[in-house]
This record gives C-alpha cells, structure tokens and sequence, in this order.
C-alpha cells in the first residue's frame, strides 16, 4: 500500500509540474507568465511567512487544513521558480530535488550507507555542521563574500515586507512569543 501510495504522489507531482508549466505556457496565464525570480522574491516570503503561521495554527487548534494548504503555496513557489530556471536553461525541478536528496544523505551518515558500507547508525554531535563546512570548503573567499551579501540583502527584503505586517498585529520584539 505504502509503495502506492508513493506512485500516487508522484504523479500528482509530475501533474502538478505539468499544470505550473501549463501557466508559464504560450497560452498560459498572463500573471503567471510575466513572474521572474525578482517578481516571485515577496511571494516567496509571503507563503513562507504563511507557512510558519500555519504550523502555529495546527499546533494551537489541532487542525492541519491550513498548514497544508500553506506548504502547497510554498512547493508552488517552488516550483514556479524552477520552471523559471528551466526556461532560462539554468536547471528544471529534477535538478532541485536530486540535489536536495543527495545533500540529505550525505548530511546523515548515520541513516545512509557511505559507499557500500553500513549506515554509522549513531549520530554524532556536531556532524551536521562538520559536513555542511566541508561542502563549502572549496568556494573562493569572492564566492563567500557573494554570498553573505546575497544573505543579507534578502533578510533585508524580509524585514522589508513583515515590518508592516507585524506593526498591524502589534508586535513588538518585547512581546514576540507571547499572542
């Protein structure tokens, strides 16, 4: 049943790539053809911010309709942006997905076998972070401070867009935490 299950869900997803490359299309939806990286950048905040939002409300309430609709408008994002990509024959959906797949294997030694071998099967405190600086290990100090910048410039953008937001709902950094 579980292996069904799966072939369900990815065809649904294989559907769904098809509907967002559908929108993007020659006969696509104007809003969704006109979008860019930049264009999507508050629409990506927005349903992330959502998101978040959405796992409080699931938590508070035991409900989880609004937290899956939520992570359906972030995979959304996700894939939109990657059709993007694929139009600008930067990389397709597969490319994000194998990448993210190998990056989780290779991050839990302790789950997934290394060449052959048997999984470590105890995690080790720490691993996580020696691994991540080992994949960053061979970028130039220019791709390093890119980088940061890029970082920076996109919590700026955060900051940007939920500033207003949460002034509307009187938060403050004094009452974060407490509705």
């Amino acid at each position: 049943m579980e292996r069904q299950e799966e072939r369900g869900a990815q065809e649904s997803f294989g559907a769904f790539v098809e509907v967002v490359a559908a929108l993007r299309g020659e006969h696509g939806c104007p809003w969704d053809r006109a979008q860019t990286f930049d264009s999507l950048k508050p629409c990506m905040i927005n349903e992330m911010t959502e998101a978040l939002a959405g796992i409080d409300l699931c938590a508070a309430s035991g409900d989880a309709s609004n937290l899956c609709e939520e992570l359906g408008d972030v995979l959304l994002q996700v894939v939109l942006l990657s059709q993007i990509a694929r139009e600008q024959g930067l990389f397709g959906i597969e490319d994000v997905i194998r990448g993210v797949a190998r990056k989780m294997i290779r991050r839990h030694p302790h789950v997934f076998a290394a060449d052959g071998g048997k999984p470590q099967r105890e995690e080790i405190p720490g691993r996580w972070e020696e691994i991540k600086r080992a994949e960053k290990q061979n970028r130039t100090p220019e791709q390093e401070r890119l980088e940061k910048e890029a970082f920076a410039a996109a919590a700026r953008q955060v900051i940007a867009q939920l500033e207003p937001k949460a002034g509307k709902a009187r938060f403050s950094p004094e009452n974060a935490g407490n509705p």
